[in-house]
């Protein structure tokens, strides 16, 4: 064995990483989810009964989620067995539920860790469950994806899923100090700095302790400020996936964002998904559609506006035509607000289905032939710029159904003259309808 290490440039007493020789020993010393840990949390209480439910461990990476599954395994009794769908297929699936059997046979649990469990297919997570029904085997899953999205809605239904939380400054500012203390020296870094580095970790417990563990190796005798650090660790990307949830979820708060009028909030939001790798194009049709959809007639101009953005970027490309997203995002934000066009065209859309086929009135069609003139098509038609006032009142609804109202303008911006003016006309058509 000695010469298996030696041939890799190894001892058999090589320390592991940082992240690994500060793992947990307890539930207790695993920080940022308490609402699932804390004396009244339910992995807890499941821990402390020493009777597991099948759960799914759903989380952003370096939360704990391989660490809590081993650790409840431990402290229910429970025999731990993992596997990575990253790496396994059947055959290794088939091995574990064989092995868990012998186990139950003897008296013995077994917990089930499946990590990354999104990336088995739906036929691989329909394995799971005879397994999991006849108690073989306590599955518990981790997935950073949404499992809404990717797990079998039978799975789902035969585990609990718990959410665990992104670390907080006061979770990752812990494991800094279990990290200093089992070194036995302080991270050579400035106030500033040591607020920097958490930035850095964004939530991830495991990449917060890497950077650390690097810290620690440089051994500088002074303390480093945030340039240096910056010049010392490389900025982690952030966390974002542009055919998953947390694309979805980037855009939508953009565009709530632009609706409830923050325009603060919407360009955070804007940057995010730029930094992300976002192409800005898609967020210029999801603008487009944010001006249509929450401003429309309101402020007509946003829409122009917004297609003139769209183009501008098209012309200059990245970072310049950036500038005209974040211009258009301001005044979107900041624009008075109505969905009055949105809501009248989506009732107009039920009304049409609702009717069917129904013709338009003979006095509004069109009279090309004779025939046509004689059946009556046109007769009686009011050219509306020949009346005073420039409004005849007359009936542009099929026949056989009565008026509706799509359009109800707010009142807001440039609805309010438009509030003003359909008022008007609908009191005239009323008293030329007597």
């Amino acid at each position: 064995m000695a010469d298996l290490f030696e041939a890799a440039g190894l001892t058999p007493h090589a320390p592991g990483p940082l992240a690994d020789r500060l793992r947990p020993q307890s539930l207790n010393e695993v920080v940022g989810q308490d609402h699932l840990l804390g004396p009244e949390g339910p992995i807890r209480r499941m821990a402390e009964a020493r009777r597991l439910a099948s759960m799914i461990l759903w989380g952003p990476p370096g939360t704990g989620k391989t660490t809590i599954a081993r650790l409840l395994a431990k402290e229910a009794g429970y025999e731990f067995q993992q596997l990575s769908a990253v790496f396994s297929g059947v055959a290794d699936l088939k091995k574990a539920f064989e092995a868990a059997r012998a186990r139950r046979a003897a008296g013995q649990s077994t917990l089930l860790f499946v990590d990354e469990i999104h990336r088995f297919n739906r036929a691989q997570q329909d394995g799971f469950l005879p397994f999991v029904e006849e108690g073989v085997v306590t599955l518990v899953g981790a997935t950073t994806e949404n499992p809404s999205f990717e797990l079998n809605g039978a799975l789902l239904s035969r585990s609990q899923v718990f959410v665990l939380k992104r670390l907080d400054d006061e979770a990752l500012n812990a494991l800094l100090a279990k990290a200093e203390t089992f070194e036995g020296r302080e991270l050579p870094l400035e106030p500033h700095a040591r607020e920097a580095l958490l930035a850095l970790a964004d939530g991830d417990g495991r990449y917060l302790l890497t950077l650390a563990e690097t810290l620690f190796n440089i051994g500088s005798a002074t303390p480093l400020s945030t340039a240096q650090l910056g010049q010392v660790l490389q900025k982690r990307s952030p966390a974002y996936d542009k055919d998953r949830e947390e694309h979805y979820n980037l855009i939508s708060a953009l565009h709530k964002s632009i609706r409830g009028s923050d325009p603060d909030a919407a360009l955070y939001w804007l940057a995010r998904m730029l930094g992300g790798g976002e192409d800005p194009l898609y967020i210029a049709r999801r603008l487009v559609r944010a001006a249509a959809e929450d401003i429309g007639e309101a402020d007509p101009t946003s829409l122009m506006l917004a297609i003139a953005a769209k183009d501008t970027y098209d012309f200059l490309g990245s970072p310049e035509g950036e500038i005209a997203l974040a211009q258009l995002v301001i005044h979107l934000a900041t624009a008075p607000k109505s969905n009055a066009t949105y809501t009248a065209f989506k009732a107009a859309q039920r009304a049409a289905r609702e009717t069917g086929s129904l013709m338009p009135p003979a006095h509004i069609r069109n009279a090309p032939t004779k025939l046509m003139k004689d059946l009556g098509y046109g007769k009686g038609y009011a050219y509306d710029h020949d009346v005073e006032g420039g409004f005849s009142g007359q009936n542009y609804f099929p026949e056989g159904m009565e008026r509706r109202r799509f359009y109800a303008p707010k009142g807001e911006g440039r609805e309010a003259a438009l509030k003003e003016r359909l008022d008007r006309w609908a009191a005239m058509r009323a008293e030329r309808e007597r």
